[in-house]
């Protein structure tokens, strides 16, 4: 027998056994432990846990990459889990993105940075040393030593270098007047020049002047376009007008202006002041020894005695003032003396320089023709005697 007999009381609507109650209670007990089993969580927490995100900041649109660390949910678990969720089985760790390369792309494109910087910087210093080197030269050229200047070397754009020219001279009259370039006009009985072949005259004093006080303003007068310095005024052009100045002019001209760049004037008035103080010295003793013992000088004691009993840096003061006033009256005093010589040297390219166009010119080859003639007609009448 396998169990005992159950037997149904419609009457009563219960079991008529005994062993009723024990079965229905371990049904009851069997279904309450399965389900317990299977809502009660396990040994591990089922909470979710925090969601690692793989992200570069460098590359915002990459892939993110999300996962959870479970370990207490066994891989069958996760397979219906993902199977239910509508997902694929995830047999291999979740991906993660290497930085290298952007890492190595930003070191790069640091080194770059790094690299246009230096040579910005250099460049800017290369430019600086030219602009300071250019900025000496024309300093030191302004006193005379021998340096090539921006205007010295600079052309006009498309056009060639100043080329060495002749020159025409002629004599501006009421009758004849000539333009100038430095005055509109010339005076009247004085000479002008001019490139041979041009009309562009100057007169040829303005013209000595202005390169002795300014020659950096001579050759724009015709537009850069002849090298007038070179080929007037320098002993090695074949066109120079100083070849017809003689002795005198050669001295003013060569020696006492152009000499040592102006050193050769300067020591010369130097020269000729140690021989006048040497000339006057008894004289100076005499006078300076009257006011050392003089009563007028002694009464200013009070007053000239403060500077001798005062330090030293209060006398090399004084010191300096006075020889800057010294070199400031000697600066005056050359400066006159060169304007002399300057306009001395004009007389002489007045008188000197030939002319060699103008009706004056064909006057005198007429005299010379009259004159030839006349000693021939002389060497005849001597040839018969």
């Amino acid at each position: 027998m396998l169990g005992p007999t159950l037997a149904w009381c419609p009457s009563q609507h219960t079991f008529s056994s005994d062993h009723h109650t024990l079965a229905m209670g371990m049904i009851h007990h069997s279904l309450l432990v399965t389900l317990a089993f299977a809502l009660i969580p396990t040994s591990k927490s089922h909470r979710r846990k925090p969601t690692r995100h793989v992200h570069s900041r460098r590359n915002p649109n990459a892939q993110i990459v999300s996962y959870s660390c479970e370990p207490g949910r066994s891989s069958a678990w996760r397979s219906t889990l993902t199977s239910l969720r509508g997902g694929a089985v995830a047999n291999s760790p979740p991906a993660v993105v290497n930085d290298d390369e952007d890492d190595q792309e930003e070191e790069r494109k640091k080194a770059q940075e790094g690299f246009a910087k230096l040579v910005k910087y250099r460049s800017e210093q290369q430019l600086l040393y030219q602009v300071r080197a250019t900025y000496l030269s024309e300093m030191l050229a302004a006193r005379g030593v021998p340096l090539p200047t921006v205007v010295g070397v600079a052309t006009v754009d498309g056009s060639r270098p100043p080329e060495k020219v002749d020159w025409d001279c002629a004599l501006s009259t009421l009758e004849d007047p000539k333009s100038c370039l430095y005055s509109f006009d010339a005076e009247p009985n004085t000479k002008v020049v001019a490139p041979v072949g041009t009309d562009q005259w100057i007169s040829l004093s303005a013209l000595n002047r202005l390169r002795r006080t300014d020659p950096t303003k001579v050759e724009p007068m015709w537009h850069s376009r002849y090298a007038i310095l070179q080929s007037w005024f320098s002993d090695a052009s074949e066109y120079s007008i100083l070849q017809h100045i003689g002795i005198k002019g050669f001295v003013i001209s060569s020696v006492l202006l152009d000499g040592g760049n102006g050193m050769v004037l300067r020591l010369v008035l130097i020269s000729l002041l140690m021989s006048v103080l040497v000339l006057f010295m008894p004289l100076l003793e005499y006078i300076v020894g009257r006011i050392l013992v003089s009563a007028p000088f002694w009464s200013q004691w009070q007053t000239w005695g403060r500077i001798i009993r005062a330090g030293f840096p209060l006398k090399l003061l004084l010191g300096q003032l006075a020889w800057k006033g010294f070199v400031s009256s000697f600066s005056k005093m050359e400066g006159k003396v060169r304007d002399y010589f300057v306009d001395l040297e004009c007389d002489i390219l007045e008188e000197s320089v030939p002319l060699t166009v103008g009706s004056e010119v064909e006057n005198e080859e007429e005299a010379l023709m009259d004159n030839f003639d006349n000693d021939e007609t002389d060497e005849d009448d001597d040839d018969e005697y």
